[in-house]
């Protein structure tokens, strides 16, 4: 087959813009005006369906981008909170720290004949019958051997060991333990000895005395290895047996022993040796 020349090529291009050229014309004066508006209808539907496909795309765009800064923007609040809840932390224990030493603070200027020195609990022990802490006083802070350890709420124990800055603390609750002890209201005497289960137990009470549940049970002073009139406790229950020379009673410390933070040195204090009176009298 044949291909077209060149003349034939133009008359086809000379034929199309004539053609375009009517098209145009007939437009303009209204004849093609039916047919255009049958042929613009379905554009005009395609053209709002594209309209509102790409309004859905950019609006699913916008989401996007809003998500992004959404997220943005809780991970910024969640790292706000975060340091808020770490700042709130840190002044409850402020608080609760500063309740603590006020209540030390106020229990020292009550006795004024005392001098006490604040100390730190770094170690808790207690594994089998032995209950002790470790303070962060020792020697260079001027702390004993011997020393009683109290808190606002009563009488800790005694220094047993000491380094140059720290010191184990024997618990009033430690099986080894026995203060010498009375009740504050019949002023009758006893000993409150540590128990392998960590309560105190008030022994050595005369048959004749009465001991009722709730009363105070606070140091006597004697033998000499503490103070006298420091709380020990209070007393829980009383045991009573028909053919034993003493009576006994359970007695509960208002002391959290295992929640520690702060305690007294009791450094104004120091203990009696009676030992020499008792070589004196084997003599």
């Amino acid at each position: 087959m044949r291909s077209l020349g060149r003349p034939s090529r133009v008359l086809l291009l000379l034929l199309a813009l004539g053609l375009c050229g009517g098209l145009i014309l007939l437009s303009i004066t209204g004849v093609l005006a039916p047919a255009e508006d049958v042929v613009a209808t379905p554009l005009n539907g395609l053209s709002r369906l594209l309209n509102r496909l790409s309004l859905s795309i950019n609006a699913a765009i916008d989401d996007l981008n809003n998500l992004g800064q959404l997220r943005a923007r809780i991970a910024e609040l969640e790292e706000q909170l975060a340091r808020r809840q770490v700042e709130s932390i840190q002044l409850r224990e402020v608080a609760s720290d500063y309740e603590r030493l006020i209540s030390l603070l106020n229990y020292t200027s009550a006795l004024e004949d005392q001098d006490f020195l604040t100390a730190d609990v770094v170690a808790v022990e207690q594994t089998g019958i032995a209950r002790a802490i470790v303070i962060n006083r020792g020697t260079r802070d001027g702390v004993a051997i011997g020393m009683p350890v109290a808190t606002d709420l009563g009488l800790v124990g005694r220094i047993i060991r000491v380094s140059a800055n720290a010191a184990q603390v024997q618990l009033i609750n430690d099986e080894n333990s026995a203060v010498s002890s009375r009740l504050q209201a019949t002023r009758a005497h006893g000993s409150i000895i540590g128990q392998a289960s960590g309560v105190l137990r008030l022994t050595m009470v005369d048959l004749d005395e009465e001991i009722r549940q709730g009363d105070l049970v606070i140091t006597s002073g004697l033998g000499g290895n503490f103070p006298a009139d420091i709380l020990v406790g209070q007393v829980t229950s009383v045991r009573q047996f028909e053919f034993e020379l003493f009576q006994e009673a359970e007695v509960r410390s208002l002391i959290d022993f295992e929640t520690l933070e702060f305690v007294l040195v009791i450094t104004g204090f120091e203990p009696i040796d009676l030992t020499v009176f008792e070589q004196m009298d084997d003599n």
